[in-house]
């Protein structure tokens, strides 16, 4: 999840950082400290540590449920990590879904520092976990991110074959959602830090659904109105309501009911349809 320190941060601090290369200090806020786990919320889980291709170690949970209809690759927001979605684990877990969901390096249990290149490297390590270790195949996997995990998301669908995708509370890029917020930050600033959602998107063949609240106070609405029209694919848009933070939760009913006429839809060659 992307929070007001982190944009007061991007637009302040990002300046002087550069200069030193520092930029990822702004960008990112990682927690290393895990508070909870799915035990926590009574859910069964595997604690998995996983290799990328440049050789960093990053921590992963994988969360199965009874009877799956499909398996969801989450990646996270920005702040925290993974110890502070169990609000979201329960909630895919009800509505069928196996989970694997993993932290950036630099965040919780994941060694190294996080960067742009870095996230898409610990996404497609989990990826590769999926389709290896696990045997899932990929029209059974949803590809799904939240706020700066969309970015993440979708450029993991435009690199790996997946079911489907869903991107919530997503910018169209990074340099749009800062040009939003302070427009005096010149987009240099960011050099090297680009997360170009619609970009990733115009490339994609499989289902999107894009998942965006009008009363999203950090990442405009309009964001995801682009995003959704940006994709070639096949496409719903689910408008909810609520804060960027909590727009999932205060929206529940909303927000599974477009989850499930989403997955219904495209994921029906994988099991019997959600209810």
């Amino acid at each position: 999840m992307i929070s007001n320190k982190t944009l007061r941060s991007v637009c302040i601090i990002v300046t002087a950082l550069i200069i030193t290369g520092c930029v990822s200090n702004a960008l990112y806020h990682p927690m290393r400290t895990i508070r909870h786990t799915p035990d926590h919320a009574g859910l069964e889980y595997e604690e998995v540590f996983l290799e990328t291709q440049d050789g960093v170690t990053i921590s992963a949970w994988w969360v199965p449920a009874n009877s799956p209809r499909a398996t969801v690759l989450f990646c996270h927001g920005n702040a925290g990590n993974i110890s502070g979605r169990l609000d979201t684990l329960i909630i895919f877990n009800r509505l069928g879904f196996n989970t694997c969901i993993f932290d950036y390096r630099g965040y919780g249990k994941s060694k190294g520092s996080p960067s742009e290149e870095g996230t898409y490297l610990d996404a497609g390590a989990v990826y590769d976990y999926l389709r290896g270790k696990k045997d899932i195949p990929a029209e059974q996997i949803i590809i799904w991110g939240r706020s700066l995990g969309g970015a993440i998301a979708a450029r993991t669908a435009a690199y790996n074959p997946a079911g489907s995708l869903i991107i919530e509370s997503t910018f169209i890029s990074l340099e749009t959602l800062v040009h939003d917020h302070y427009s005096w930050v010149p987009g240099f600033v960011l050099s090297g830090y680009a997360y170009e959602t619609a970009k990733y998107l115009e490339g994609i063949s499989i289902p999107v659904l894009v998942v965006h609240s009008r009363d999203d106070e950090m990442i405009p609405f309009y964001h995801g109105r682009k995003l959704y029209g940006s994709i070639k694919a096949p496409k719903d848009f689910a408008e909810i309501k609520g804060s960027h933070n909590r727009g999932f939760i205060d929206s529940m009913e909303m927000y599974t009911a477009s989850i499930n006429d989403f997955i219904n839809q495209y994921h029906r060659r994988t099991g019997v349809a959600l209810r």
